[in-house]
Parts: C-alpha cells; sequence; structure tokens
C-alpha cells in the first residue's frame, strides 16, 4: 500500500471515530429575553462537554418543548404564547434545521406535544395560564411532507378548583402516549386527574376517544404534570408538580393503578414543592426527576427489576434555578440540565451502575433553556 492510500485510510478512520463518538443536542428555550429560539450543538460523547458555538441558530418563538419524529427527519415545536402555534421543520441528515410552516393550536401558552406512533398527528397540550376557557388537548394532522395541517379535535377538561389559585381552571400540561401507541394519556394539573384516550388513527376529524376507564384522580391539590412508561408499558411514573411526589403505577390495560407515591423533598415550605421533569436510563434500572423551586434538586431512584418500584438512590442540586427539562445523552454517561431562570446548561457525568449523578463536566451559558433533544 502506497503512501497516499495509506494517509487516506488513516484519515477515514479517524473520521469514523470522531463522528462515532458525537452526538447532536437541540435546544428549545423562552425568547422573552436574548434567546432567539431553537439551538444546534454538537455534543461529545467521550468528554460530556457541549461544543459552545452553536452549529445553527432557528429564530422561533419561545419553542419550548421539542418532538422528533421517529426517523428523526422531522422537528415539530410547541410555540408556548398567549394565542399558541405548533411549528414543523425539516432535518437534514447532518442535522440542519429548516422550517416549514406553523399552525394555531387554538389555545394558549402550550407546552407540551407528542406524535402518534403511525406519525400522522401532532397531540399538543395547551396548558392556558389563564382559567377561562383554560387549557385543552388538540389533534394536528401531519402531511406526508411535514407540514402541520389546522386542528382537527379538540378536548377540555373541569377543573378540581381546589387551588384556588392555580386549579380554577383546566390546564393540561402534557401529552404522552402508551408504548404500544393505542392510547394517549393527559395530564391536567387543574383537574388533579389523568384523562386516557383511545386512539385511531383511521379517523381523520375525531381519533381520539375517552378510553375506560376515563381518567385516573390524583391526591386534591397535588397538579399531575408529567407522565413516563417504562419500556415493556408494564409500569408507569409520573409527578405531581403542586404536592412534589411522585407516583408509580401498574399499567392494566389503559388503566393507571397506583402502587407508590413517593415525596421528593423533606421541606415543608411549599416553595421546595414544584416537580418537573423525569427520565428513565436507558436499561430502565434508574428514575431520574427533577424538583425546581427552591430544591433545584434532581431525586435519583432505583427501579424494581420485576415489579417497577421505587427505591431512593440519591438528590443531586443542578448548580442552577429552576431545571425545566433535563436529558440523558445517547451513552447514558451523562446527564444535562436545562436550568431556565439561571440561564445555564448543565453537565453532571453518570455512573451507569450505581446510577449516581456526579461531578459537573461543563456549565455552559444559554439564555433560557427549556427543552433538550439528542438527534442519534
Amino acid at each position: 500500500m502506497n503512501r497516499t492510500w495509506t494517509s487516506l485510510l488513516t484519515a477515514s478512520l479517524m473520521t469514523l471515530t470522531i463522528n462515532a463518538h458525537a452526538a447532536t443536542l437541540l435546544v428549545g428555550s423562552y425568547t422573552d429575553g436574548a434567546s432567539q429560539g431553537i439551538y444546534r450543538y454538537a455534543f461529545d460523547s467521550d468528554s460530556g462537554r457541549i461544543d459552545p458555538s452553536p452549529k445553527q441558530v432557528v429564530k422561533s418563538v419561545s419553542p419550548s418543548w421539542l418532538v422528533l419524529s421517529a426517523d428523526q427527519r422531522q422537528l415539530f415545536v410547541v410555540n408556548e404564547t398567549p394565542q399558541g402555534h405548533a411549528s414543523s421543520f425539516s432535518l437534514s441528515s447532518k442535522g440542519e434545521i429548516k422550517p416549514l410552516n406553523q399552525v394555531a393550536t387554538r389555545g394558549d401558552e402550550p407546552t407540551h406535544a407528542s406524535l402518534s406512533r403511525d406519525q400522522r398527528f401532532l397531540f399538543v397540550a395547551n396548558y392556558a395560564v389563564a382559567p377561562d376557557p383554560g387549557g385543552s388537548l388538540v389533534v394536528i394532522p401531519v402531511a406526508k411532507d411535514g407540514k402541520l395541517k389546522d386542528v382537527v379535535q379538540q378536548a377540555r377538561h373541569k377543573a378540581s378548583g381546589v387551588n384556588p389559585e392555580r386549579q380554577a381552571g383546566a390546564h393540561v400540561h402534557s401529552l404522552v402516549l402508551s408504548p404500544d401507541g393505542q392510547h394517549v394519556y393527559a395530564c391536567d394539573l387543574g383537574a388533579d386527574k389523568v384523562f386516557i384516550y383511545r386512539y385511531d388513527g383511521a379517523s381523520a376529524d375525531k381519533p381520539l376517544t375517552p378510553a375506560i376507564p376515563a381518567s385516573v384522580t390524583l391526591p386534591p391539590g397535588s397538579g399531575p404534570r408529567h407522565l413516563l412508561f417504562d419500556a415493556k408499558g408494564q409500569h408507569a411514573y409520573l409527578t405531581l408538580e403542586m404536592s412534589a411526589e411522585v407516583v408509580m403505577f401498574d399499567v392494566q390495560e389503559a388503566a393507571l393503578v397506583e402502587r407508590q407515591r413517593l415525596p421528593l423533598t423533606e421541606q415543608k415550605d411549599a416553595a421546595a414543592r414544584a416537580a418537573g421533569g423525569l427520565h428513565l436510563s436507558g436499561d430502565g434500572r434508574f428514575l431520574y426527576v427533577s424538583n425546581r423551586g427552591t430544591a433545584n434538586e434532581i431525586v435519583v431512584f432505583s427501579v424494581g427489576e420485576q415489579d417497577g418500584q421505587l427505591a431512593f438512590v440519591q438528590r443531586r442540586s443542578v448548580e442552577g434555578d429552576h431545571p425545566r427539562e433535563f436529558a440523558l445523552d445517547p451513552t447514558d454517561n451523562f446527564l444535562l440540565v436545562a436550568n431556565q431562570k439561571s440561564n445555564q446548561i448543565v453537565v453532571m457525568r453518570r455512573d451507569p451502575r450505581s446510577g449516581k449523578l456526579g461531578e459537573t463536566v461543563q456549565t455552559l451559558p444559554q439564555d433560557a433553556p427549556s427543552d433538550l433533544k439528542f438527534i442519534e
């Protein structure tokens, strides 16, 4: 082999090695301040560091939640503003983002969205700060070219009214699909319920209908926020924002049967109770839950292999203010936290064996980050 071919082969192998250790990180943010919207970064899975210079910045008004299609070639976001919108983007093989279109969500302050398993519909949670008319869930068709169509279905729930300030109206905070894609679960903070809908992709104008049972009731004033299923769909986990608790359920057909409820903080002060997101490790052995407010922590639990029940492992400061969302990187060796009010993304090292979070690897300035998604 001559020297030229040797050099080319060496260069090719080096490129493959670099690419194997690189991931693309998408960051959504609130644009009330200096942020412009969506940021695309390179993430090194060996060092756990984000390249501080973004590869791309896409102007979009407060894209607070990001949703990737199954093939990771389309991106959908909710624009969390009064008179909310949802936006669609295409993604190139290199992760480059190109705007497609935007539609109204027929509700205020959308906070969350998810995509049907057949990729035909986007389900959007309109949180709506004002109690009248309150929050709602809407169903938005997705065209074959990735563009969004107008809302075809909207549903509203009755508020519990337990907390007169925060539960005078319905506030749909998230919409999550069951692993088999047959049901959609609407967590309504204002109603103290998780509403369950059956999904029918063949119905163009009414793909969601109430399931049996139609809901699961949580403690008065607890405020359900985010729901998460394990990989097999046998167990589910729910954060209760206002009471700062995590609930573990057995899944029996569509029903959620509560088995366990654990506090996220021992503090009595209501200001320390503001549960947020939750994520399982890739192997399903550990659950990570954020608690905002004055606590500003990630709480780590081990997950029972057979029964799915939780046991406390660790409490770790996020070293910032208001962890709106967080994410595990594709290797599961690092956990990244979007600290919205302290304008930073904090990267922590993770021990896959113990599940514990270790040293802080990086603190990256980022104005008002709200969501983190990896393109793998």
